[in-house]
């Protein structure tokens, strides 16, 4: 029996569910009138070859299989592109021990010699490199007993449906890249150093091809340590490249339209790991349906991740690392100039629009100190629906919900978006940003990037000198997020600070909010170091500014604010009159994130009084809220409540399944 496949790889880890779904689709294909195709589809670097030739070696060394295993790389019978499939059939005509002189001159009477050949063969026949269906099938043998297995950069979306079983290859896990960089490297440095040997491993993305450049990186410099190593290998990837692999993405470069290559570079530049159709067609500039069809050409050439696409509500997409290199190395040599500044600049200010958005909806209208952004031409916004117009109170939490979802999934490219725009100058777009970063911490505490977000604002705000509510907005915004991690002094700095700017205010409607907002963050500070009979003499001065606006969503808020305070200080009637008060409020205004706390707040305070069951209520109606929000710090916190309200009442079983859950949303967002 003839076999033609390269040697077997040294190294090979995971794959097995690819391969056992290979063998199961051979085992249920039977004979059908065509031959199986087994597409092994995924961006260079993956080990398609080595699986598909892992999987030929193993269907070859068993029957029906008994006339040969053959192996073709199509690249290898291109001519500036594009593939010749008579040459491609002669080829496999002499490996049928058909003689070269036998071979019929034109095209359509070696197809048929082909099929003749083939029609009660039973093959296996490896197509490495396939950049479309097209190619595949005038080489598909003419007998059902046969196998073909493809591998192609890009999805063959163009076989007819069923007609062939797509395999896309992921990227390895992180667990299986390790495994495959200590059998390329055996050394015992990555045991010693495991944080070192993870951020090796993070280098290269999951991509076979990357973690044999790092071992080979790892083992040319054996009396280095790890830590010493990672910044030059990183360097070496994202300069150089990986070698075998650059070729093949420098050829599906080469192959793209225009606007897909405009978009390829510009995508090496988008905030964060992450992007979307809608932010990159803010990105290109080339509208909605440029944009769209440049992505799907990406897709077919093998340069996009799109696993991501399904698992994430705002359909979210990326650049491997070493793809996302390779299209910056692109963008140095090919871009026009001022390409990546203008784009991202673009971007900048339609993500600064689309987070303003999201605020607005999932904390409902309230206090801002920048007014929205105007639409970026030829950039839609994303389509988040404003739960005003929505037709029942569950649509409206909906919609509400939905918003939040959003500002968190993309919230690493709002932090991405103001350190750009803080190093760029942009002093606007970096204070509009710190609200909705503001918003989504609210539900999402203790996070440094949020802290550090604040901060830039700040000093945002310093450095334009123009704006005093910035200064008085932005310094709260930060002090809460200190007094929450448990720096009270500088908390305390940044509210003394506010409060001497409320000096520079004017006596507009929003400087007056404002100076409201400063004394009910300045009470809240006081809560924190449990100072409650000064923190309530705050909220209620407070309340009364908001009175004088008028600014009745400001009054409510304050009343929630004296609620907590009241029974933080043990007068617990009070504490329900004015909760019961500020919770209707906050239900009649349809503000979700609140209608969520103040139950909580006031089901506390009902629990003290005795009344278990009007609190086991409000509780769920907090525990609803919190789930709609995806709130994992509000999720915690009333199950604990549960949890201690039901061992009060004897049931020790439900008791220990709140524990359980809270335990699990705090572990889950990092809270333990």
């Amino acid at each position: 029996m003839r076999v033609e496949l390269p040697p077997e790889p040294v190294h090979f880890v995971n794959r097995d569910d690819e391969q056992e779904r290979a063998l199961r689709a051979v085992a249920q294909w039977g004979a059908r009138s065509r031959p199986l195709v087994l597409a092994l589809t995924g961006p260079g670097g993956l080990g398609k070859t080595e699986l598909a030739v892992l999987i030929a070696r193993s269907l070859g060394a068993r029957p029906p299989f008994t006339d040969g295993v053959l192996s073709v790389d199509l690249d290898d019978f291109r001519a500036d592109g594009v593939l010749d499939p008579g040459d491609v059939i002669s080829h496999l005509l002499r490996s049928l021990d058909v003689a070269p002189e036998q071979v019929q001159a034109q095209y359509a009477a070696r197809c048929g010699q082909y099929w003749n050949r083939t029609s009660d063969a039973k093959l296996v026949l490896v197509l490495d490199n396939a950049r479309y269906a097209s190619e595949v099938v005038p080489l598909l043998p003419a007998a059902g007993s046969s196998v073909v297995i493809v591998t192609s950069h890009g999805p063959l979306h163009d076989f007819e449906a069923g007609a062939a079983v797509n395999l896309a290859l992921p990227p390895l896990d992180e667990r299986a890249a390790t495994e495959l960089l200590e059998l390329i490297v055996q050394d015992h440095r990555l045991a010693a150093d495991p944080e070192a040997a993870r951020a090796v491993v993070r280098l290269c993305d999951g991509l076979p091809a990357a973690l044999h450049v790092a071992g080979r990186w790892v083992r040319t410099h054996r009396l280095r340590p790890l830590s010493r190593l990672i910044a030059d290998l990183a360097a070496e990837l994202d300069e150089k490249g990986v070698p075998g692999v650059e070729r093949v993405w420098d050829t599906a470069y080469a192959d793209l339209s225009g606007p897909a290559a405009h978009l390829y570079r510009l995508l090496a530049h988008h905030l964060g790991e992450t992007f979307t159709l809608h932010s990159a067609t803010a990105l290109s500039g080339l509208g909605p349906e440029g944009c769209q069809d440049a992505l799907e050409e990406l897709d077919r050439a093998g340069l996009l991740d799109l696993r991501l696409l399904a698992l994430t509500e705002a359909g979210q997409m990326r650049l491997p690392r070493p793809l996302r290199a390779h299209a910056l190395r692109r963008s140095r040599q090919d871009a026009g100039p001022g390409e990546a500044v203008e784009a991202t600049a673009r971007l900048l200010r339609w993500f600064v629009r689309q987070a303003q958005r999201a605020d607005r909806f999932a904390a409902g209208r309230r206090l801002t100190v920048v007014d929205r952004f105007d639409p970026v031409a030829g950039a839609p916004d994303v389509p988040l629906e404003d739960p005003e117009t929505a037709v029942d109170g569950e649509a409206r939490a909906a919609c509400s919900a939905r918003a939040g979802r959003w500002l968190e999934e993309e919230r690493h490219v709002l932090y991405a978006c103001s350190r750009l725009a803080f190093d760029r100058g942009m002093d606007t777009e970096v204070v509009a940003l710190s609200e909705p970063v503001w918003t989504h911490a609210l539900d999402h505490p203790h996070q440094s990037e949020a802290t550090e977000a604040l901060r830039r604002a700040v000093d945002a705000a310093l450095r334009h000198g123009g704006h005093a509510g910035w200064l008085v907005r932005t310094r709260c915004q930060l002090a809460r997020h200190l007094w929450e991690a448990q720096e009270l002094e500088a908390a305390q700095e940044q509210i003394d600070a506010a409060m001497s700017a409320l000096e520079l205010l004017t006596g507009s409607e929003r400087d007056r909010k404002l100076a409201a907002s400063a004394v009910e963050h300045r009470g809240m500070l006081k809560s924190a170091r449990g100072e409650w009979t000064a923190a309530l003499a705050d909220f209620t001065a407070s309340r009364d500014l908001h009175r004088a606006i008028p600014n009745p969503y400001g009054v409510l808020l304050q009343t929630y604010r004296m609620g907590e305070a009241g029974a933080k200080a043990g007068d617990l009637e009070t504490a329900r009159r004015l909760l019961s008060e500020a919770h209707s409020g906050f239900v009649a205004d349809r503000r979700e994130r609140l209608i969520g706390r103040s139950a909580f707040a006031l089901a506390d305070v009902l629990h003290r009084l005795g009344r278990t069951a009007e609190a086991r209520e409000l509780y769920q109606t907090s525990l609803g809220q919190a789930d709609r929000r995806g709130s994992g710090f509000d999720l915690a916190r009333v199950h604990d409540a549960l949890a201690q309200l039901e061992t009060a009442e004897g049931h020790l079983a439900q008791a220990e399944e709140h524990r359980v859950a809270a335990q699990t949303f705090r572990r889950r967002n990092g809270l333990t």
